[in-house]
C-alpha cells in the first residue's frame, strides 16, 4: 500500500513547500536506489542485485519515478499508481522508458484521471507496458491513514483497492524481477473489476 508519512518523519527537501520540484524527486528516488545498490544493508551481510531494482510511485511520485526511470536505464521495472503528470514531462519521460511498465489507475480518480494522465503516458511508452485500471477506484483509495488534504479531495483510503493494488503490483514485480510466475495471471490475465490495456 501507500502510506503516508508522519509529520515528524524526515523527507527530502523535494518534497517540501507547495511547488515541490519533481526534477529534484525523481534525483532523490535515483539517489535511495543507488545507494541500496552501492552499499551492504544490514551491518554489511545484505547486498542488492542492481539488475534486479524497480521503481515505483503513487500520483506525483509515479510521475517521478518515471523521470527517474529514464536516466536510470539498469532499472528492471516501473510502476505507477494513478499516475499524474509532472515538470519536466512524464510523458516525454515514458518515451525513454524502455523496462516493463506497469501502470494501475483508477476508474473514478478525480485527482488525475486515467484518460489525461494514464492513458497518454501508457500509449508514449518507449517499452513493454500495462495498464490496469480499478474500476470502482478514487485517487485516494491506495492510501493508507489520514491526511489533511483528504478534505480537499474526492474519496478516502480503502481497504479492497490497497489489498488488490498490492497483489498486481507484487505479481507484476516477481515476474520481471525473479522471473516468478505464478502469480502471472495478474499480470496478464483477466482480474474481476478491472479492464487491462498491454502494449508489446
Amino acid at each position: 500500500s501507500v502510506s503516508r508519512a508522519s509529520p515528524s518523519a524526515k523527507r527530502p527537501d523535494s518534497q517540501r513547500g507547495p511547488l515541490p520540484s519533481h526534477a529534484r524527486f525523481a534525483a532523490d528516488l535515483r539517489t535511495a536506489l543507488e545507494v541500496c545498490v552501492g552499499v551492504r544493508l544490514g551491518e554489511g551481510k545484505i547486498s542488492v542485485d542492481g539488475r534486479r531494482t524497480a521503481l515505483a510511485g503513487h500520483g506525483i511520485g509515479g510521475g517521478a519515478a518515471l523521470l527517474a526511470a529514464a536516466d536510470m536505464p539498469r532499472v528492471a521495472a516501473v510502476v505507477t499508481i494513478a499516475v499524474a503528470q509532472t515538470r519536466p514531462s512524464a510523458l516525454d519521460a515514458a518515451r525513454r522508458v524502455t523496462t516493463p511498465t506497469l501502470h494501475i489507475a483508477a476508474g473514478r480518480d478525480m485527482v488525475a484521471p486515467a484518460a489525461g494522465h494514464a492513458e497518454p503516458i501508457t500509449a508514449a511508452a518507449g517499452g513493454p507496458v500495462w495498464l490496469r485500471t480499478l474500476r470502482k477506484a478514487e485517487h485516494t483509495g491506495f492510501l493508507d491513514g489520514r491526511h489533511w488534504s483528504d478534505v480537499l479531495l474526492t474519496g478516502s483510503p480503502n481497504a479492497k483497492t490497497r489489498q488488490l493494488t498490492r497483489a498486481l503490483v507484487t505479481a507484476f514485480l516477481l515476474h520481471h524481477l525473479v522471473d516468478e510466475d505464478r502469480g502471472d495471471v495478474l499480470v496478464d490475465g483477466k482480474v474481476k473489476g478491472t479492464d487491462l490495456i498491454t502494449h508489446p
